[in-house]
């Protein structure tokens, strides 16, 4: 087994590979806006950093967010990319579900990412392995009573401290946590989701209401 992993729901792009028993190589940068320029020299790096070629790889893992709308949709594309062009099946994960298993916590708590318009994406879990409902995208002011008391990671967290005072690490998902869980829920048979992405919301790109198609006549 070798799974390529890939996320870009997030400012972090990320890749790792994981050989069904550890994480051989990851690489992680944060940049919101360079998305599509920098996954694929993430990808060459840690094929570079295991010594192996991309038709090594077996399966595919990516992120599905929730998260913003362009730099979703690099990770996803790049992984349907791979996955037709090695013949390999291609899985999604939760975003959230990827930090909450990288904060190692065992015990209540939130995964809060920037949803930006002042809002977050979140998820209550039980554990580091173990969600709580469905995610959402709401004003931290009006979950607040929700996660009260729990501690909080992700880089939606500190941004709200009267919402999230108890705000921890990791803020940005590894690509490697993503491959660990995968790898742990494919050793278990459990079912992942489809490699499409979860928005939660509208893209903020929209046709303008009184738009008017000209054509030649």
């Amino acid at each position: 087994m070798l799974l390529l992993a890939v996320d870009t729901a997030t400012p972090a792009v990320t890749a790792a590979l994981h050989d069904g028993s550890s994480v051989v190589a990851e690489s992680s940068r944060v940049d919101a806006r360079r998305h599509g320029e920098l996954l694929l020299p993430a990808v060459d790096r840690v094929l570079a950093d295991a010594g192996v070629k991309l038709d090594a790889v077996t399966a595919v893992v990516v992120g599905v967010g929730p998260g913003p709308y362009t730099g979703l949709r690099v990770g996803l594309v790049t992984a349907s990319t791979f996955g037709s062009a090695l013949g390999v099946p291609v899985y999604g994960l939760c975003t959230l579900d990827g930090l909450a298993y990288a904060s190692g916590l065992d015990e209540p708590f939130v995964v809060a990412t920037d949803a930006r318009r002042k809002e977050v994406y979140w998820a209550r879990y039980d554990s580091a392995r173990r969600r709580i409902g469905e995610p959402a995208v709401d004003r931290p002011a009006d979950i607040a009573e929700q996660v009260a008391g729990l501690p909080a990671v992700g880089a939606g967290a500190p941004l709200y401290p009267e919402t999230f005072p108890d705000a921890r690490g990791p803020e940005y998902v590894p690509a490697g946590a993503l491959a660990s869980l995968a790898a742990e829920k494919l050793a278990a048979g459990d079912a992942f989701l489809p490699p499409l992405p979860l928005y939660l919301r509208r893209p903020d790109a929209q046709v303008p209401k009184n738009y008017k198609v000209v054509t030649p006549k």
